[in-house]
């Protein structure tokens, strides 16, 4: 099986690169499944009722969420409804939606789970992923030997340390969040792919997505503003990985796929909108 997963999407411009690329990346790296993590694909911060349905219509299996999934009350209120949008599994039991899902893959079937970290979240207190992923590979693993974790979270100790754990277990572990890509992806000895941070798929002249002029502003004020996308050289990251029929990955290739420029029309009016949404 060959999973292609795109790393986390960023504003408008993150939107714009999956549309505009994501044809011709399927062509040159064939997929049987696609994820991508949408946390941030609605005005930075969170994931839209419909932008969701966009992002899937594109082409998109599967969408995870993180530390954000909560942020836009349209999709909270249907989560329920929405099988391919995933929040972490690891909240409360009472909270709306699920964190891990098997999914339909022609003949076969896939599980993709996603778990957020403990260190730096403010917001958005997940249980201990350590303690919940034995537990939740087993289950899965009743189903297929297919199944992929997002480990959205911002240490990268924590990252490596449930990589450890989770090796032998599942097919990949792939981390999100931090929205800068590593280079450290590698098939772990017990046949588990992972990479630290799958990186961003948006504007790469940008601070983690975000216009870069506002960041340097809030460093030098103290006041926060991540309102603005970065709109200069978009590009779609993620990584590209192949599964054998025992659920053990073979390999995982970064991607930086370069997307050309927003045309003049379509970046006037995006600050148009944001300017209204100021």
């Amino acid at each position: 099986m060959k999973v292609l997963y795109i790393a986390e999407l960023v504003g408008k411009t993150g939107v714009y690169a999956l549309k505009k690329s994501l044809d011709d990346l399927k062509k040159q790296k064939p997929a049987d499944f696609v994820i991508a993590c949408a946390d941030g694909a609605t005005g930075g911060n969170g994931l839209g009722r419909n932008h969701a349905a966009y992002i899937h219509k594109l082409g998109v299996n599967v969408l995870t969420t993180g530390e954000c999934c909560f942020y836009k009350k349209d999709l909270v209120e249907n989560l329920g409804k929405i099988p391919y949008v995933l929040r972490p599994e690891n909240l409360n039991s009472q909270a709306p939606g699920i964190g891990a899902r098997i999914y339909n893959c022609g003949s076969f079937k896939i599980a993709v789970a996603v778990l957020l970290g403990q260190s730096g979240f403010t917001r958005l207190h997940g249980e201990n992923p350590f303690s919940r992923l034995p537990a939740l590979l087993e289950r899965l693993r009743r189903e297929t030997p297919y199944v992929l974790v997002d480990f959205h979270a911002e240490a990268t100790a924590e990252k490596r340390t449930l990589f450890a754990l989770a090796d032998g277990s599942c097919s990949a572990v792939i981390g999100s969040h931090n929205r800068v890509q590593t280079a450290d992806e590698m098939v772990m000895p017990g046949g588990t792919a992972v990479i630290t941070d799958a990186g961003r798929t948006g504007s790469q002249f940008s601070v983690g997505g975000a216009d870069k002029e506002e960041r340097i502003r809030e460093y030098l004020t103290g006041i926060p503003d991540w309102t603005k996308d970065g709109l200069e050289k978009p590009e779609l990251q993620g990584v590209y990985l192949e599964i054998n029929s025992q659920g053990k990955a073979i390999s995982i290739e970064r991607i930086q796929w370069p997307v050309p420029e927003m045309p003049v029309k379509e970046k006037v009016a995006t600050a148009e909108e944001e300017e209204e949404e100021a």
